[in-house]
């Protein structure tokens, strides 16, 4: 059996962060200067997803390395309205102090778009030298290290979906239904100059193509190892904002923006490697269905704490508009070989290229998180030899037996706050984060009067 990870072990999983000395600094700055660039933008993934940071001249660049660019300490704990989230441990319990940014020097790349401009990924520390474990980057390399002691490395990928409109007018750049629609695909010239730009950055495009919905994309590129997958993820989705912005227009991967349309998501593919050998610890050619044992019980474990995860999967309220059955997003807890229905799909292709797919996030989700959250429970179930459940028959929507997944926000959170297991392994500091901000969110929204209701009421009434 697999050897359990409780708390006494936890903190051994905790990646270090470490300045970077003079002579490392001077040399990483000599390849900056060599790729052409004065300026570099220090950016921390946020709770969404999202980057902040700042940018700096290159002549200041390894004087921040050294000392660890000082930035407001709570700014992964700032809510979707940039407000810092109470209750959570990074704000005024730590009396708004400043953190610092240890840039990751691995993540050099362009940003195509601005005049000589590059970007690094950064971590956060405290000024005593306490990492901060509620960032996503950081939550995402803790739940690596956990495979990584279990003799595992992680293959995984996101393939976005999102709707693109006039910045000014909102009209969508093509209409109808259009889906693998190809004219449709190249009717604006932004989307094709987009693939170039992202290729630019290093990120392997595989195809790209139009969706269900007017003016709604979907491009998908190549599964990378460990947290290099997260970051393609992270500046994909900063690369389509910012650059189909200088061409007038709006990306938004808001999961659902139009009543009737079809929503945009997520899906997170993902397998195991041996560590050792690199073999695909999901492939096991002498099961029917090329699955191996240990592929089964992480399946599992992602259907045991599905309801508690999909807070991190579906993380606005707007997110869970989406879940309708017969849409193609799942609505119940399942899984199924090649099955659109179901909540994992299983590509059991009986070669290296078996992994599984959870067809369950928004587009909105954070791919650190979501990629967090899945090995998380996938462990789990690896670590508890879980039996994996019969996948029925017939679309997955159409079965009673199937539990449900939480249709409403409230809902998730209050799942993902009982369960005890996969709050243990991700950590307390990031779930009292994590909570409180959700839950700050949702009563500012709940608060709100929606537009309907005063279309439905005011004048009649």
């Amino acid at each position: 059996m697999l050897k359990v990870i409780d708390e006494g072990t936890q903190g051994r999983h905790v990646p270090p962060l470490a300045l970077a000395t003079r002579d490392e600094a001077d040399a990483f700055v000599e390849k900056v200067k060599a790729a052409g660039y004065d300026f570099l933008r220090f950016e921390l993934p946020d709770m969404a997803g999202m980057s902040r940071g700042k940018t700096i001249p290159i002549n200041h660049v390894a004087g921040y390395m050294r000392s660890g660019l000082n930035l407001y300490g709570g700014t992964v704990a700032l809510d979707s309205y940039s407000i810092p989230v109470r209750n959570s441990g990074y704000n005024e319990e730590m009396n708004y102090q400043d953190c610092v940014m240890v840039v990751d020097q691995d993540t050099l790349s362009p940003v195509p778009w601005l005049e000589k401009t590059g970007r690094v990924i950064c971590d956060t520390m405290w000024y005593d030298g306490t990492v901060q474990l509620a960032s996503p980057r950081m939550l995402l390399k803790k739940m690596l290290s956990v495979a990584d002691s279990l003799g595992f490395r992680v293959m995984m990928g996101h393939e976005y979906e999102f709707y693109v409109v006039d910045a000014e007018t909102r009209q969508p750049i093509f209409g109808g239904q259009p889906i693998f629609a190809t004219a449709r695909t190249h009717q604006h010239p932004a989307i094709d100059d987009l693939i170039k730009v992202l290729q630019a950055q290093g990120i392997d495009i595989i195809t790209y193509n139009v969706e269900h919905g007017p003016g709604q994309v979907e491009i998908n590129y190549s599964a990378e190892v460990g947290v290099a997958a997260a970051d393609t993820a992270f500046v994909f989705k900063s690369t389509v904002k910012e650059y189909l912005a200088k061409h007038g227009l709006l990306a938004t991967f808001m999961t659902k923006p139009y009543k009737g349309l079809s929503g945009s998501c997520s899906h997170y593919h993902i397998s195991l490697l041996d560590k050792e050998t690199g073999n695909n610890a999901f492939l096991d050619i002498a099961d029917p269905d090329g699955m191996s044992a240990i592929f089964k019980s992480f399946i599992q474990g992602v259907l045991d704490h599905a309801r508690g995860a999909m807070a991190i999967w579906s993380p606005t309220p707007n997110c869970y508009r989406r879940i309708r059955p017969r849409t193609y997003a799942p609505s119940n807890i399942s899984w199924g070989i090649q099955d659109r229905s179901a909540s994992v799909r299983v590509k059991a292709s009986r070669d290296k290229s078996t992994h599984m797919e959870v067809r369950v996030p928004a587009a909105m989700s954070n791919p650190y998180l979501v990629a967090a959250s899945v090995i998380g429970s996938g462990l789990l179930g690896l670590m508890q030899e879980r039996e994996l459940m019969p996948s029925g028959n017939g679309p997955k929507e159409d079965d009673a037996s199937y539990a449900k997944l939480p249709t409403e926000i409230d809902d998730a959170l209050d799942a993902f706050e009982a369960d005890t297991a996969l709050r243990d392994l991700l950590g307390e500091e990031f779930v009292k984060v994590y909570l409180a901000m959700k839950r700050q969110e949702t009563a500012r929204l709940r608060d709100e009067i929606p537009a309907a209701e005063i279309n439905e009421y005011f004048e009649a009434y």
